[in-house]
């Protein structure tokens, strides 16, 4: 049963939906990927925690030789200052270490963004009450 409601000067149609709606599948849009990688959400996801995880074991090694190298010839590098400058070198040496894991994350962002858009137009084409 479609509604409709006037809110100041507009009027809006509200279209009703089904109380239990099916989770068939025929309720995936036509372009959604079927691929066994799952969602572009839940690939994000993973993409993001592995390239999280590269960074973060890059510092970990660099921080370990900044550490533990000079420890050879008799000097002694404070854990703060090993952390630092592990910080500061693993940046922009992970960008060209980790190129294919930043394209991948990149990628991933687009496809989430693109389902996010079409999923706006369509709500957007519904509320008009055009058919979908």
């Amino acid at each position: 049963m479609d509604k409709t409601v006037k809110l100041g000067t507009t009027r809006m149609w509200v279209v009703s939906t089904p109380e239990s709606p099916s989770t068939g599948p025929s309720d995936a849009p036509a372009d959604a990927p079927t691929s066994a990688s799952g969602s572009p959400k839940g690939r994000l996801v993973r993409s993001l925690a592995a390239y999280t995880a590269a960074r973060l074991g890059l510092v970990v090694v660099l921080a370990a030789l900044i550490l533990y190298l000079p420890r050879v010839v008799g000097v002694d590098v404070p854990l703060i200052v090993g952390a630092v400058f592990a910080v500061l070198i693993a940046m922009p040496l992970s960008l060209f270490l980790f190129t294919g894991l930043r394209k991948r994350v990149n990628a991933d962002i687009a496809d989430v963004d693109e389902q996010r858009r079409q999923a706006r137009a369509d709500l957007e084409s519904r509320l008009r009450g055009e058919a979908g």
